[in-house]
């Protein structure tokens, strides 16, 4: 079983970097938030089903159970989650316009550096020294990513992707320290529509309509029905049957699949500087989980939401 679940997270890490080429193609004919928007709303609405369709199996004799209420403080964190969710989505998508699937994927993985930082200066929560290594690490090889070494020459999409992983990291804050207080189905479904709702009203108020091509119907049904719905509901079963830390190292490998997806797909070529701050941030990202890891405490519930 354990076996199975690897292979399944090892899926997952595949869809997940071949999503950003999905989005690529999406913000190659200008499409941010009504494609965002589209594809949110479409996510939630398959966990939705599949949370159906799972209560009605585990309960086939469709036996009447006592209402389960959603409380104002869970309405409060599902807009909350739902806000940063938007705002990190619609920074990663709007990058995606300027920088290459391979650049993206890299950059956003870096939001897993970030979360130490940010629970330090806004929770007082001390991080260790093994951290501030990797975000040396991490920051240098985002500089090689985004310049290939060249001090003048920092990329527009990089940033936007990058100031997107503060937003990530803030995202999966949030899910760890207030929504794990709650039912995760129903969270999920909340902070899924409310993305997509603010996306959609956001695009409809200030961009042009797209024209529905097939590369933008693919990348809505790819993202939407498996980087989104697929995933997350493999990913709840999955971390149920391998340990945290086999999890965490499967899942990271997300971006080294955006690279070779970004270079299969669309032609895509990285510098030798390119791919050496690549080989940096990813190393980053492990050394930062490195402490967690050898104790097999690290928490990967919630380490993806939104892709």
């Amino acid at each position: 079983m354990r076996l199975k679940a690897d292979l399944t997270l090892f899926l997952i890490s595949i869809i997940w970097g071949s999503a950003f080429v999905a989005q690529r193609m999406a913000g190659q004919v200008g499409g941010v938030y009504i494609f965002n928007g589209l594809r949110y709303l479409l996510a939630g609405l398959v966990v939705f089903l599949f949370a159906f369709r799972l209560g009605r199996v585990s309960n086939p004799t469709r036996q009447v159970k006592s209402p389960t209420y959603i409380t104002r403080a869970q309405f409060k964190w599902i807009f909350i989650a739902g806000f940063f969710l938007f705002v990190a989505s619609a920074l990663q998508q709007a990058g995606m316009q300027y920088t290459t699937a391979g650049n993206a994927g890299f950059i956003t993985s870096l939001y897993v550096v970030l979360i130490p930082i940010i629970l330090f200066f806004f929770w007082g929560e001390r991080p260790h020294w093994l951290f501030i290594i990797a975000v040396i690490l991490a920051m240098a090889g985002a500089f090689l990513l985004s310049t290939g070494g060249k001090f003048d020459a920092i990329q527009f999409g990089d940033l936007l992707e990058l100031i997107g992983a503060l937003f990530w990291a803030f995202h999966v804050i949030l899910l760890g320290k207030y929504a794990s207080k709650f039912e995760s189905i129903s969270f999920s479904v909340g902070q899924l529509g409310v993305c997509g709702l603010l996306n959609l009203v956001v695009g409809l108020a200030v961009e042009p309509m797209p024209v529905f091509d097939s590369n933008l119907l693919f990348a809505i049904a790819y993202t939407a029905f498996l980087s989104l719905g697929l995933c997350y509901t493999l990913q709840i079963w999955a971390q149920k049957h391998t340990p945290p830390a086999d999890a965490a190292l499967i899942l990271g490998l997300e971006s080294v699949f955006a690279v070779l997806s970004g270079w299969l797909f669309l032609n895509e070529r990285l510098t030798g500087i390119q791919i050496l701050g690549c080989v940096m941030i990813f190393a980053a990202v492990i050394l930062s989980q490195f402490k967690e890891w050898t104790s097999g405490t690290i928490d990967t519930d919630h380490l993806v939401e939104g892709r």
